[in-house]
């Protein structure tokens, strides 16, 4: 059965999307250098045990196990002929664990980047990119996604194709981008740019956001900027949990649930309608998530007071990126002191 992401959001105002996909695979047996997405049809029940276990944990969405599922990420695992078969079966797979439950779950299905860069830095047309996102959201709407969830980008012409592909194929679709680079991506969109880009659009995606990038405090900064006017649609913020640390032969996240929790709380604050975990977050960060979210929910005021750098820093840590290049206007989360109702 299909959902609607837009009716669910009217509905309960806030959602909570799920946790880490990579991360949490590498703890349940994936390989360095390995592609997630060959678990859809060598080891589904590992991908449907991690669904099951955002499900149980509360979330409203789950995002499929097909993030570098187009030809051009496919092509490096020998695999660029498979793209229909492994998106649709991550998206069956999602399906079957979203259904499992009495409470609405949203499968959103994953797109991000090629891994290529547009002409003339690289060999990629926008016609090319289009063609390879088509293939891709094809492939997911046949195997039951609700809603294309277009993620981790930095370029412009990246989020132009892969949304003109979901509409294309008749699809909702949400964008988010990760800033991980002096407050921008690293192709030069700011935060504040994003409500721009989706005006632009039509039909308007139902969401845009961040996600990824290089912490939770810098992550509730962009939020802050694409919150400041009103978009024409929902804001996301999905963030790591917590900073990457390395540890011996692994990456570890710093965040921990209470951590996570005080994001959730700091996110509504800054007017974020969809809050999840991106890199690192567990199934116990989203529960603790769900708690925080369901707290809030239940005696939210009708404007809460905005926070400002300042706070976030002082509730969950300090920026890693702290100024913007020297050729480019300071990004906001550099303008300390602000509060706005």
């Amino acid at each position: 059965m299909t959902h609607s992401l837009a009716q669910l959001l009217a509905e309960k105002k806030i959602l909570l999307a799920d946790g880490a996909t990579g991360t949490n695979f590498f703890d349940m047996g994936l390989m360095a250098g390995d592609a997630p997405e060959m678990w859809n049809i060598d080891a589904p029940e590992k991908v449907e045990q991690l669904h099951q276990q955002f499900v149980d944990a509360g979330a409203d969405i789950i995002l499929t196990n097909t993030f570098g599922c187009n030809r051009d990420r496919l092509k490096l695992h020998n695999a660029q002929n498979r793209v229909h078969e492994l998106n649709k079966a991550g998206a069956i797979l999602a399906r079957k664990a979203a259904d499992s439950t009495s409470h609405t779950v949203i499968v959103a299905g994953s797109v991000g980047p090629t891994g290529e860069l547009f002409f003339p830095l690289g060999e990629l047309t926008m016609e090319s990119a289009i063609n390879a996102f088509t293939d891709q959201i094809e492939g997911l709407k046949d195997g039951g996604a609700d809603v294309i969830w277009i993620e981790t980008m930095s370029a412009r012409e990246e989020i132009d194709a892969a949304s003109q592909a979901a509409r294309n194929v008749g699809m909702d679709y949400v964008f988010t981008a990760s800033f991980d680079t002096a407050g921008k991506t690293m192709m030069g969109v700011a935060p504040a740019e994003m409500g721009a880009i989706a005006a632009a659009m039509m039909p308007h995606p139902v969401a845009i956001g961040a996600n990824c990038g290089v912490g939770a405090s810098d992550l509730l900064s962009s939020v802050l900027d694409m919150t400041e006017t009103t978009p024409c649609c929902a804001v996301v913020a999905k963030a790591n949990c917590g900073i990457p640390k390395i540890a011996g032969d692994k990456v570890v996240y710093t965040g921990t649930p209470e951590l996570m929790a005080d994001f959730v709380r700091l996110a509504i604050e800054s007017g974020a309608k969809i809050i999840g975990g991106c890199c690192g977050t567990s199934k116990e960060h989203l529960a603790a998530m769900r708690i925080a979210l369901d707290e809030a929910l239940a005696s939210l005021p009708a404007n809460p007071l905005r926070p400002d750098i300042a706070a976030i820093e002082n509730r969950i840590g300090p920026l890693v990126n702290k100024t913007a290049s020297a050729t480019a206007q300071l990004p906001k989360r550099e303008r300390r002191g602000r509060r706005k109702a």
